[in-house]
């Protein structure tokens, strides 16, 4: 039984403190007539008990009441009522409440309202019901399609053969010279080309290669067609060495068809690049469309040669594509309200 008393007592406080209401506010309002209206912020914490009471002074009924929490779910509404008696809302969550009295009659209203809360818990007993004001931007956007242009790049080998090439006295009546012609495709942004005579020039090109696999593997692994030659043409780096040999090849790039039949009939003609090598590998940025014309001879007098001639091409064209983009429309302040606790 002592036990029993004991229980009883020890909750008495919380009894006494869970039945208590807290005064928000106790005061006296004037609406208007025509559309009168007046509005109040508290704030209550989560678990409270709001208990509203209001009387119009001389009876008369108020148009409309209103009690919501922000931002716009309404808790409680009451019209054409002159009383309002111990109304109760328990608070789902920590909120700032609106409180809205509208009077619609041609006469003014007074009325007297009462807003109190009983907290759930010891803690939330010295809740701050005060409404602080802030100022927020809202903004708005919309989404729309936007069309963005991208450089497509790519690579492509244009001329890959192996010749061979009489000596300048050979006995069975062949020329000393041959002409190699290829063709740039559209889009190309620059080409190489390589020059290597007999084995040494074969040689040549596959440790330019191995060279450039070991130096560029994490590039190349996703590039279709990507060779030193391709990234001679495209930034100009040269993975080739300059080769020592007994044997050359004198080679034109002859600049149109008119001197390409200049260069046929021995007379004199025209030209954009020359040389005199064992090896040659150069990028070129001119010409870049139409048919290239390469001239190349052997004056060694007894001895053909074999001459090994390559070309690759940068490809880069414009590539258009749509995305969608997030666009701000307009920004607006606006007072946004809170509690402080």
């Amino acid at each position: 039984m002592k036990s029993i008393l004991l229980a009883i007592f020890l909750s008495f406080p919380i009894f006494i403190w869970s039945q208590t209401p807290i005064d928000i506010a106790e005061t006296t309002i004037k609406l208007d007539g025509w559309n009168g209206e007046q509005i109040f912020y508290y704030g209550f914490a989560q678990g409270d008990k709001l208990v509203f009471n209001l009387e119009e002074i001389d009876g008369k009924k108020l148009t409309e009441i209103e009690i919501s929490e922000l931002p716009s779910s309404s808790r409680f509404t009451d019209y054409k009522t002159s009383k309002i008696e111990n109304q109760i809302i328990t608070i789902p969550q920590t909120a700032v409440y609106k409180f809205r009295f509208t009077n619609t009659a041609i006469g003014g209203r007074v009325c007297k309202i009462k807003i109190q809360r009983i907290p759930e818990k010891p803690s939330t007993i010295n809740f701050n019901s005060n409404v602080l004001w802030r100022t927020v931007n809202d903004t708005t956007y919309k989404t729309e399609q936007e069309k963005v242009l991208k450089k497509d790049t790519s690579f492509q080998e244009v001329y890959s053969s192996t010749i061979q090439i009489s000596s300048k006295y050979a006995l069975n009546g062949n020329k000393n010279y041959q002409i190699v012609d290829f063709t740039l495709p559209e889009n190309t942004h620059a080409w190489s080309f390589y020059i290597g005579i007999g084995e040494k020039g074969k040689q040549e090109f596959v440790k330019a290669n191995d060279n450039f696999i070991q130096s560029v593997a994490k590039v190349i692994s996703h590039i279709t067609d990507y060779g030193p030659l391709a990234a001679l043409a495209l930034t100009g780096v040269s993975y080739f060495n300059k080769v020592q040999g007994d044997d050359n090849v004198k080679y034109w790039f002859l600049k149109d068809t008119a001197n390409l039949r200049l260069f046929n009939t021995d007379q004199k003609f025209t030209y954009y690049k020359m040389g005199d090598v064992v090896t040659e590998a150069s990028q070129m940025k001119s010409p870049l469309k139409g048919e290239i014309y390469l001239a190349l001879m052997n004056d060694n007098k007894v001895y053909p040669i074999q001459v090994t001639i390559k070309a690759t091409a940068v490809l880069i064209k414009d590539v258009w594509t749509v995305r969608t983009v997030r666009k701000m429309i307009s920004t607006k302040e606006r007072q946004e309200a809170y509690l402080k606790n």
